[in-house]
């Protein structure tokens, strides 16, 4: 079994404190995607120490403090690439791809429209974008697991109080339809959703009025796949239980053979 993790740190040294690291050293996954790390490399010197075992590779924002991302993983990948060749969008350290035999991992962080109409923009910028990218990636002929926080809620399924959120970033008709094509049209794959068709399952929550405790959520962290990984998918988690970042972080288990992937790091 091959078990991946995606989640959104919302400040990654801020989650190890709050015991993200004790938590994930014993869940025995082969591979974390981490957005949201908020910090420099240099920053994250004892989160690596404190993961044993895990080669990590980062892709961090010219900014500090902020946006940010990295794959820890067990298995040594045979490449790695930091950024998407989107200049706009590279130096915000959004992507990180780790390249193994037969399968590639991308951990990717799309921007928020939230703050305002010029980030909305950028957003819709980045969707097109990246949509291109997702194509050459379903077209390289690999395996391709794409990992993240997207900060779009799919369908009413996937977030709480939609009705009210028909006109807001995250909900907007063009985010959605955005999803709907890679599914419906460019052939990927939400893989958490066709495991778990249930309603309430969410993997954001606003830090106020308590929406946490009573899962007033949204599910914005998805693992697209493509066909292949899609299909060996065995089970998905939504960790809730503890509470590391306003977001919670979404495990996937696959039948695939982690050993065949190559060595450790």
């Amino acid at each position: 079994m091959f078990r991946v993790v995606t989640f959104n740190a919302n400040g990654i040294r801020s989650a190890a404190d709050k015991g993200f690291w004790r938590w994930f050293e014993g869940i025995g996954a082969d591979v974390l995607c981490v957005q949201e790390l908020k910090a420099q490399e240099a920053d994250l010197k004892s989160e690596v120490r404190d993961c044993p075992g895990y080669g990590s590779w980062l892709h961090c924002a010219q900014k500090r403090g902020y946006s940010g991302c990295g794959i820890w993983s067990r298995i040594a990948p045979e490449s790695v690439e930091t950024g998407f060749g989107v200049e706009e969008f590279d130096v915000e350290g959004r992507y990180v791809r780790a390249d193994f035999p037969g399968l590639s991992i991308v951990s990717v962080y799309f921007p928020s429209g939230t703050s305002g109409d010029a980030r909305q923009q950028a957003k819709y910028r980045f969707l097109d974008a990246f949509a291109a990218h997702m194509r050459e990636l379903s077209a390289s002929g690999r395996e391709v697991l794409v990992c993240g926080d997207v900060n779009i809620a799919h369908k009413e399924i996937d977030l709480k109080n939609w009705r009210g959120n028909v006109r807001n970033s995250g909900f907007l008709p063009e985010e959605r339809a955005w999803v709907s094509r890679q599914l419906e049209v460019e052939g990927w794959h939400d893989i958490f959703r066709e495991l778990d068709p249930r309603p309430d399952q969410y993997t954001w929550w606003s830090q106020r009025g308590q929406a946490r405790a009573k899962n007033v959520g949204w599910r914005i962290d998805y693992m697209f796949g493509t066909a292949g990984i899609a299909a060996r998918a065995a089970g998905a988690s939504i960790y809730k239980e503890e509470k590391f970042s306003d977001h919670a972080p979404l495990v996937i288990d696959f039948d695939w053979d982690a050993a065949a992937a190559g060595g450790r790091p």
